[in-house]
């Protein structure tokens, strides 16, 4: 059904009455709504991230001084694409924007096995990031069943991500 800008505003502050805790915020629930419609894809994506090749290997490969690590870059890439699609439209938070510019986009060059905590480690530090802010999508939009008011600290750092905190 189709409700104007009008009423749908008297039907978020009817929802807020009858629950109190509910966020109704329109960036808000439409972030939830996505979150909710998109957790079989993000389910899948975050299996991929915790299997073997997903975090262990990129935590070895790190310790290994492989250069197979700079491919954890293209699954990085992936997560953040997943999360801008929650909430289209919206910037992400700057911070976690600027991890994530500074660990992909990297090519492999010859000078980094003399600086394996320069580049290399960020490539480790910005997917450990967006793997945590995917695991967070993954577990609220399991556990939730609307977006609410007081907050769980991983669903508070979602928002944050989104600036909605």
């Amino acid at each position: 059904m189709l409700y104007s800008a009008n009423m749908k505003k008297r039907l978020r502050k009817k929802e807020r009455r009858e629950n109190p805790d509910l966020d109704s915020r329109k960036e808000v629930t439409q972030l939830f709504a996505n979150l909710k419609r998109k957790l079989p894809k993000l389910e899948k994506l975050l299996a991929e991230c915790n299997d073997m090749w997903g975090v262990e290997d990129c935590v070895y490969r790190f310790y290994h001084q492989s250069f197979k690590l700079f491919m954890y870059q293209e699954l990085t890439e992936d997560i953040v694409k997943e999360l801008k699609a929650l909430l289209p439209g919206r910037p992400l938070n700057k911070m976690f924007v600027t991890i994530v510019e500074s660990g992909t986009g990297i090519d492999y060059e010859a000078k980094h096995d003399e600086n394996w905590l320069g580049e290399p480690r960020q490539i480790v530090d910005t997917f450990l990031h967006a793997r945590f802010f995917l695991e967070m999508a993954v577990k609220y939009g399991r556990d939730l069943e609307f977006p609410p008011n007081s907050l769980p600290s991983g669903w508070a750092v979602l928002l944050y991500l989104y600036d909605l905190r």
